[in-house]
């Protein structure tokens, strides 16, 4: 059974701002361009001044992933109208999450860059979350799909889940390796439109 995230202790707004100004640098420079050196002078006070907010990059990074986590479970939960027909709702999640990253492509930056992936437990752990919440979303969606027979039902439904977020997995990390050059969320409809043809029952 899919369960929600851990809620995280309440951020303060000057940590939202550290979170924001550590986007901007990983959207400019990536993960490596991401030091409390450049952090604190892009925030304009010194090294132990960030240090009384955050103990160190890592805990950053991991306040960056624990609010996208939190915010994203709050943003699908309110994006998905479950009074309208499956295929619907599921266009209406994707759209969510498309919207949501290219008006904050830093977050993408986090999620997809290879420099985060592995770099600790911790980290993984925050990374394994944001997928689950995704998947706390989605399951239902594509599990109505199949009982009313608009998805098919030979294949397991965590098979179907692997399948659409593999792919728009994939659709996110070609967009952050190209450097945002293309527009995500219409790339992200063409994606849905091909995956509904796999997807509902021949």
């Amino acid at each position: 059974m899919l369960s929600s995230p851990p809620k995280m202790d309440a951020i303060t707004d000057r940590q939202l701002e550290i979170i924001a100004a550590a986007g901007k640098i990983l959207t400019s420079s990536g993960v490596s361009g991401l030091t409390t050196k450049n952090l604190a002078a892009a925030m304009q006070f010194s090294e132990s001044a960030l240090y009384r907010h955050f103990s160190s990059k890592e805990e950053i990074l991991l306040a960056m992933l624990h609010y996208l986590a939190d915010s994203m479970d709050q943003r699908l939960a309110h994006a998905v109208d479950t009074n309208q027909p499956v295929e619907m709702q599921l266009k209406l999640l994707f759209r969510s999450q498309m919207q949501f990253f290219q008006e904050q492509p830093h977050f993408a930056v986090a999620v997809f860059s290879d420099g985060l992936l592995e770099a600790s437990e911790r980290i993984n752990a925050a990374m394994l979350q944001l997928m689950a919440v995704v998947m706390k979303h989605l399951h239902p969606i594509v599990a109505a799909g199949q009982q009313s027979d608009l998805f098919t039902a030979t294949i397991p439904t965590s098979a179907l889940l692997h399948l659409i977020m593999g792919s728009f997995r994939l659709l996110m990390f070609k967009w952050r390796i190209s450097n945002f050059q293309f527009d995500i969320s219409a790339a992200g409809d063409e994606q849905l439109q091909t995956l509904l043809y796999v997807l509902k029952s021949k």
